[in-house]
């Protein structure tokens, strides 16, 4: 059943593959848990927003919107490119011009890109500026 669900979520959203998700000009939305980031680093210049936030933080007109995310594309991040498959295709339903990136963290990491270590957190949750 997940299965299904998720290549349906798939079939409506756009996928990046880690190389066209670095070129684009798009933000990169990690949606990993602060126990993950911690563990396993950042990709640079991406902002933090956690999975149980992210349509308040991503849809502008929700009076929570991240002012950091803006009104450009947003790639979503996840460890594995599951949950933000998911994560992306409700944001389609809000109109926010959101997908995600193939094979989630991992697929970046293995691709060679950039991997910094995660910042402390602080403040409210999915309101952080870029990493």
């Amino acid at each position: 059943m997940i299965e299904q669900v998720l290549d349906e979520a798939r079939a409506r959203i756009r996928r990046s593959t880690p190389l066209e998700a670095a070129a684009a000009d798009a933000v990169l939305v990690d949606t990993r848990s602060v126990d993950e980031r911690q563990r396993d680093g950042v990709i640079p210049g991406s902002v933090h927003v956690p999975l149980s936030v992210l349509e308040w933080r991503c849809d502008q007109s929700s009076g929570f919107a991240n002012p950091h995310l803006g009104n450009r594309p947003l790639v979503l991040v996840c460890a594995h490119g599951y949950s933000s498959s998911l994560a992306a295709a409700r944001l389609v339903d809000l109109d926010v011009d959101a997908g995600d990136l193939e094979g989630g963290f991992e697929a970046w990491r293995e691709a060679g890109l950039p991997v910094v270590a995660a910042a402390a957190v602080n403040g409210t949750p999915g309101m952080g500026g870029p990493q």
